[in-house]
């Protein structure tokens, strides 16, 4: 076998697994998909129907329900105001993190991992007492808040990681030229996060937008978000899949829509600082 039959296997073969890999990842969206799309009979025949008659009852249904555009609304104050927050508050921590030398630094740092490895579950009786014992539940702020603690150690570690990666030497040259260390930060480093900025907001909003338990507990009728709303159709008489995979797919779409926005921005700024550098 020749180099050029072997490359054109090779390459071949490789292009078939990313194939198979990409089918596989996608399999369960298809099925939250066209599950949605479904008539209630469809949806639990056996064996499960490939070809079936699309309707949009599920989503007129959802979309028609009272109070879905105030779950709606919730969700993305509480995940684009707690990324927001998040993202900032993490990046003037990163900062001082990755530059400053101080007594217990490592502590601090390996802290903001083991913070990050702590499942959101253990935290619901605690962060319920707490919050119940200051009032704060039943609101969304106690959502904002949080969310906002949850998301602030792995946002810490990515922005401090990339922080490092900077060369000092630019800090050094705007100290030079009479910049304090807050000027320094947000007109030298901030603006070269870019990359990382855009992988923590992924992060963060996600979470955000995804979380259910908390929510669950932390908010009443007027104040739940969208994931929450999902078990309004788990009722006594049985479990509404069209409807539930219909509200399923509307919470998807968001979600896909700011990753894949971030990723656009992502490659922008690596590609910028690869052109620069």
């Amino acid at each position: 076998m020749t180099t050029g039959v072997k490359r054109l296997t090779l390459s071949s073969l490789r292009y078939l697994l990313v194939v198979a890999a990409t089918l596989l990842l996608l399999f369960p969206v298809y099925i939250m998909v066209s599950t949605s799309l479904k008539f209630e009979v469809d949806a639990f025949s056996s064996p499960p129907k490939w070809l079936f008659r699309p309707t949009l009852e599920n989503y007129v249904a959802v979309l028609g329900k009272a109070g879905f555009f105030r779950f709606f609304v919730n969700s993305v104050i509480v995940s684009l105001s707690s990324t927001a927050a998040t993202v900032l508050v993490a990046a003037l921590a990163a900062y001082p993190l990755a530059r400053n030398r101080f007594s217990g630094k490592r502590a601090v740092v390996g802290a903001t991992l083991f913070l990050r490895m702590i499942p959101p579950v253990i935290l619901v009786v605690p962060v319920y007492v707490f919050f119940n014992s200051i009032r704060l539940t039943n609101g969304r702020l106690a959502l904002f808040v949080i969310y906002t603690a949850l998301n602030l150690p792995f946002n810490i570690w990515i922005l401090r990681t990339f922080i490092m990666d900077l060369p000092y030497e630019l800090d050094e040259s705007a100290f030079i030229d009479g910049c304090s260390p807050f000027a320094v930060f947000a007109k030298i480093v901030l603006p070269l996060l870019a990359p990382a900025i855009a992988i923590a907001s992924v992060f963060s909003f996600r979470l955000a937008w995804n979380e259910f338990i908390l929510s669950l507990v932390l908010t009443n009728r007027a104040t739940r978000t969208l994931p929450v709303a999902v078990s309004l159709y788990i009722t006594d008489t049985g479990t509404e899949w069209g409807k539930i995979t219909a509200i399923a797919t509307i919470i998807a779409i968001p979600a896909f829509i700011f990753t894949f926005s971030a990723a656009r921005s992502l490659i922008t700024g690596l590609t910028a600082g690869a052109v620069k550098g």
